[in-house]
């Protein structure tokens, strides 16, 4: 078992990664305090661990279409039914879109209840899970309601990998391939509770740090810019990691062309994120300028269009770079071929 602490003082937390990892569970709400808890799960019944307390199973269904206001809504009055108070938990169980939609629950229900996430894609596993950004979407945009609420505690039990479909395995390692210009280091070939536990470390470092993403948090954003038009601009068929791998293959052509990088370096970002066998092409039947239009609306654009980039100091936020050279670099991408992901 693989512990990485997030430090941020009395509202610090760990980490646990690895088999069974999720049978610490009863544990954690005991040193918590709570006297029930309500699990919110987009997974079966029988994958839950043993709470050891008074439990509300509430179903929930993984996918950016329960990212919303509604669905935050219905679990709040569910909780509110069953009585639910500040003296209780939270518990989530699923993939990265239910770990952000719970969270946001918890965090606006009674102003704040604790939560436990147990993660059970690879994607909520090495990203939603830990930093304690919360979110749903709108119409107009991903995760443009949200706000921080920190777990007591992030449970990422590896044997729920192994129920994962190719592609979703595969589309969690968007996040693992883009570690490698945020400061993780080259993470192929490590053993894959390895490659979670040094992503996680990398992005508790970053937290603690920042944890409300006034500067160096940014940086967890690389190769964001771009994903989240991605998904956006296909209706979500591309998924997040997928649209983060080919965000950060832009990414290091357009910081090739603004000359913050060298050509070797362009090269890599294609070469890494093609090694975890994610797609590296722009999908055939996105226009470029509503990609543009898109990334205008990113959250960190105060003023022009804003990416996270590689350069001479690593990876930083960049902003107002001129329209045109971002629309170029995305016309010279190449495009991948009709069907595929």
């Amino acid at each position: 078992m693989r512990r990485v602490d997030v430090a941020l003082g009395e509202r610090g937390y760990p980490v646990l990664i690895g088999p069974g990892a999720r049978h610490r569970l009863a544990r954690v709400l005991a040193d918590i305090g709570a006297r029930k808890v309500a699990v919110v799960t987009a997974r079966p019944e029988q994958w839950l661990p043993a709470t050891g307390l008074e439990t509300l199973v509430v179903p929930a269904q993984d996918g950016e279409a329960g990212k919303s206001l509604a669905r935050v809504e219905q679990w709040c009055r569910r909780f509110a039914d069953w009585g639910l108070s500040r003296a209780d938990a939270v518990v989530s169980c699923g993939g990265g879109t239910t770990t952000d939609a719970v969270g946001l629950a918890a965090a606006l229900y009674h102003r704040g209840i604790p939560v436990v996430h147990l993660p059970t894609s690879l994607l909520a596993q090495v990203d939603a899970s830990v930093g304690g950004k919360t979110a749903v979407n709108l119409p107009e945009g991903k995760n443009l309601v949200g706000a921080y609420w920190q777990p007591k505690a992030v449970l990422c039990d590896t044997d729920y990998l192994t129920t994962l479909p190719a592609r979703e395995r595969v589309n969690g390692y968007g996040e693992i391939a883009r570690c490698h210009f945020i400061g993780a280091g080259d993470l192929r070939g490590l053993p894959l509770a390895e490659q979670i536990a040094t992503s996680v470390a990398r992005k508790a470092s970053v937290v603690a740090a920042d944890e409300h993403d006034n500067g160096l948090r940014h940086i967890l954003n690389y190769g964001h810019t771009l994903g989240h038009a991605l998904e956006r601009a296909t209706d979500f068929r591309l998924r997040h990691g997928e649209a983060v791998a080919i965000g950060t293959v832009f990414a290091g052509r357009l910081a090739g062309a603004l000359g913050r990088i060298g050509p070797d370096r362009v090269v890599e970002h294609h070469d890494v994120v093609a090694h975890y066998g994610l797609p590296t092409a722009l999908p055939p039947e996105v226009p470029v300028d509503a990609l543009v239009a898109l990334m205008r609306l990113d959250k960190k654009a105060t003023s022009g269009l804003t990416f996270v980039l590689d350069g001479p100091k690593g990876a930083e936020l960049v902003r107002d770079i001129p329209e045109r050279t971002v629309t170029e670099t995305l016309d010279a991408m190449p495009r991948s071929v009709a069907g595929s992901a």
